[in-house]
């Protein structure tokens, strides 16, 4: 696919667009506030039929999957109509529906050129609610520029911005990292009478500082705000919460945490908990994860199916085995059915800490459960199998996932192809690179590192150079294409 990319300088306007300044209604934004809530889902135990609830998951599947390849068909010939002139009074429904879901999968350049063809249309009429989508998306996407085309081209047509849309542009340069352009933004807001910044404004901000690790800003933000007699929501503390805990920043995490609970109005919930004993845990900290899934407990808040992996993958991470199995079990007790993630998670930290035993027992549990090994479970088996030099059953690991329908992808191919390059069996090892380019998976700096690895610590200098050099004028030449390592 060709990039696309918005030009004003070609506008199209319909004899039927109203040139009138139009604004978008409020439904879209509650829609929008909605979405940005944290959702969790507590998994429990319910008694079913083995036949009924296979055969159930197979219509699923397949009805997912015809409304998959039926929307990516409608999306392409909306696409090629786009790059023709001639098509101006197409069915409004398949237009729109296509929009709506290259919007919804973050395809930023089918969107953009449904869109061009969408203003092509004879009953085309602008709204802020589509740009606010777009805007939207763009940012996920990190696409500033296009934003601010977009922007302008909304202008262009005559649309006063509404605060969803102002809301939106900040966060589309935010979440791209131009954090000046965000605040500018914001500037501009204040002068408008019916758009100044609301707390959703200011937690999209909040929320971009901290990815981007502009702490030196938040204070300043927090101080506007109170100025402004705008007062935090549960989404502001909660991003101040995670964001100050993964930046391993634990003071600023807890002060924020206390100013959460003096609010009175914004009381922490089961992503506060999540956040704080997940920061904790990862560090190492164990004691303290322990003691505020405690205060979180007497505060009332239960823990969900994410607490309980938590809580798991951080006693394995210490080695806190027993505790590690306590959680696991009253996790069973409890109805918080173990899922896959949970499986994964067990597996690795047997996997790594070499006892093949334990691993290899819960790989059957999770089978006898009916649950599916992702590629991740794999991953883990085959590094653990690996590192015990038992490359038979790296074999036998290969042989499932040829009979699977597992999706494999390029942190998979980079583990086995390790996995067969530390037992010296080069032949496999280009065998599977070869598979790897097959099934659409693209080596990364890790695949050619292992490889080069390999060869040097066989002996094989001149082979390794060869593939150094290859790399190096693939990145000269993208064009280039390495076949054969």
């Amino acid at each position: 696919m060709q990039p696309f990319s918005l030009d004003i300088t070609d506008l199209r306007f319909s004899s039927q667009v109203s040139t009138t300044p139009t604004s978008c209604s409020t439904k879209f934004r509650s829609e929008l506030r909605h979405t940005q809530n944290p959702s969790f889902i507590l998994c429990q135990a319910s008694k079913r039929s083995s036949s009924s609830g296979g055969v159930g998951l197979q219509r699923k599947t397949q009805k997912d999957l015809s409304r998959i390849l039926r929307t990516e068909s409608a999306i392409k010939e909306i696409e090629r109509k786009a790059n023709s002139k001639k098509y101006n009074n197409l069915w409004p429904k398949a237009v729109l529906e296509a929009l709506d879901e290259a919007i919804r999968e973050n395809h930023y350049e089918s969107a953009l050129k449904i869109f061009s063809l969408l203003r092509k249309q004879h009953w085309y009429e602008p709204r802020c609610q589509t740009y606010t989508k777009l805007l939207m998306m763009l940012g996920k996407c990190r696409q500033p520029e296009q934003a601010g085309l977009l922007f302008e081209l909304m202008l262009a047509e005559g649309l006063k911005p509404t605060l969803d849309v102002y809301t939106a542009l900040v966060s589309a340069y935010g979440h791209s990292g131009r954090i000046d352009e965000a605040l500018s933004t914001l500037e501009a807001m204040k002068s408008v009478s019916d758009c100044k910044p609301d707390v959703y404004t200011y937690s999209i901000l909040v929320n971009c500082c901290m990815k981007f690790r502009q702490f030196d800003l938040i204070e300043q933000i927090l101080s506007e705000m109170s100025y402004l007699g705008i007062s935090c929501s549960i989404v502001t503390y909660n991003t101040m919460v995670d964001g100050y805990g993964k930046a391993e920043m634990f003071e600023q995490m807890e002060k924020s945490l206390t100013d959460m609970i003096d609010s009175g109005s914004c009381l922490p919930d089961v992503f506060t908990l999540n956040s704080v004993v997940g920061v904790y845990g990862k560090s190492g900290q164990i004691d303290k994860m322990e003691k505020w899934y405690e205060e979180f407990q007497l505060m009332g808040i239960r823990p969900d199916i994410i607490t309980f992996n938590t809580l798991i993958g951080s006693y394995g991470k210490a080695g806190l085995y027993e505790k590690m199995s306590s959680v696991f079990y009253y996790m069973e007790k409890r109805f918080f059915s173990p899922t896959t993630t949970t499986y994964n998670v067990i597996i690795d930290i047997y996997g790594k800490a070499g006892d093949v035993e334990k691993m290899e027992e819960y790989f059957k549990k999770m089978k006898h459960r009916g649950m599916k090994p992702t590629s991740v479970t794999y991953c883990s088996l085959v590094s653990a199998y690996s590192k015990s030099g038992l490359i038979m059953k790296v074999d036998s690991i290969l042989r499932q996932v040829d009979n699977s329908d597992v999706v494999l992808d390029t942190p998979f191919f980079n583990c086995i192809i390790s996995a067969y390059g530390q037992a010296g069996d080069i032949e496999k090892m280009r065998e599977l690179f070869l598979l790897m380019k097959e099934r659409n998976c693209s080596p990364d700096t890790i695949t050619y590192a292992t490889m080069i690895q390999t060869y040097n610590a066989l002996g094989m200098t001149e082979v390794a150079e060869d593939l150094e050099n290859n790399i190096i004028r693939t990145k000269d030449h993208p064009g280039l294409k390495l076949i054969g390592c």
